[in-house]
């Protein structure tokens, strides 16, 4: 292959590109994280359209020759951390060490300062070419976090109910209460408050802000799961005296494929935390997608390193390392 790399942006009506891109992604992974699946086209499709919440990602296709040997994509929040960026790039692994992830980083960086945002984040699997790549670009690490898998077939039962047991006694004053697939219209402002309780998360160095929450967002963020093909069940512990909502957890099943899910938020109120209601919340609902989802065989879940509290409730139910990724930052002063 000769020449230089073309970059164009491409959205998910683009079917070229989008298998194109695709490819590449899964192949890239294949080498970077090879306990990932490959990623599925509804899957991908589903991303490029709807993003996590409603803010998908701008992807963009580095080509050589006509061929597809990078891919890109940047993120522009629109509802909170007006400042930031958030960049990606994947390059075929047998095409990398020419140049073509630098020249993919670089365009992004270029479409994020004419955005106007004055920092970008990139991340990456730990490895010696990850923090060789965002030091060579001026990249710092500020963060970073634990990719944990739970196994079903090696958690007893018994074990299950022992935890469910004993969180259920420090957290008596709450009932659980089940929803399967979209919040309930009457429960929505009450949910958008609990879900806000994500922003407690330590993020570490990053230099993000909380995130605001609202009905269309959650909305959203509902929206996407289900374009993925997602099943996903949520666990709310409600105070039983006064009804307030005081902690929620969410997992989603692929439909594609039923053997994985994935946790999504778990998240405590602070006004109701010291009840063990996280242990109650993950225990709670092992137990409830034990009978209705048997089928079942891995849950991962995501947590940043310096997480403790919530690091001890995953290892208390099985979860074990994968793998760790890091999260760089750099200021996009201009010019920088």
């Amino acid at each position: 292959m000769s020449g230089p790399m073309e970059i164009s942006r491409f959205t998910a009506d683009d079917a070229d590109d989008v298998g194109a891109a695709l490819e590449v992604v899964n192949v890239a992974s294949g080498v970077d994280s090879p306990w990932d699946p490959p990623e599925l086209l509804e899957h991908y499709d589903a991303q490029l359209r709807y993003g996590w919440d409603g803010e998908p990602d701008v992807p963009h296709l580095g080509t050589v020759d006509g061929r597809a040997v990078a891919v890109g994509a940047l993120n522009l929040p629109e509802r909170d951390n007006l400042h930031y960026a958030w960049l990606s790039v994947d390059v075929h692994p047998d095409h990398r060490r020419r140049g073509y992830g630098t020249a993919m980083l670089e365009h992004l960086l270029d479409r994020a300062r004419k955005a106007g945002r004055t920092t970008a984040g990139i991340d990456g699997w730990e490895s010696e070419a990850t923090y060789a790549f965002a030091a060579r670009h001026g990249f710092v690490k500020k963060s970073q976090a634990i990719m944990r898998r739970q196994r079903l077939a090696e958690v007893e039962r018994a074990d299950l109910e022992k935890l469910y047991d004993e969180s259920a006694r420090a957290a008596s004053s709450y009932d659980l209460v089940r929803i399967v697939g979209r919040t309930p219209p009457e429960l929505m402002d009450a949910m958008v408050e609990l879900t806000a309780a994500i922003n407690d998360a330590p993020t570490d160095d990053l230099d993000i802000e909380d995130e605001v929450f609202t009905p269309e967002r959650l909305t959203a963020y509902e929206d996407a799961v289900l374009a993925r093909g997602n099943r996903f069940y949520r666990l709310v512990a409600r105070h039983r005296e006064t009804g307030a909502l005081g902690g929620h957890t969410v997992i989603g099943v692929d439909s594609a494929r039923p053997a994985i899910a994935h946790q999504h938020d778990t998240a405590v109120v602070r006004a109701h935390r010291g009840h063990r209601l996280g242990l109650l919340l993950k225990s709670a609902m092992m137990l409830w997608l034990a009978d209705v989802e048997p089928q079942i065989e891995t849950v991962d879940t995501w947590n940043a390193e310096s997480n403790d509290h919530m690091i001890g409730v995953n290892e208390r139910l099985g979860y074990r390392v994968v793998a760790r990724e890091l999260q760089f930052e750099k200021p996009l002063a201009s010019g920088a």
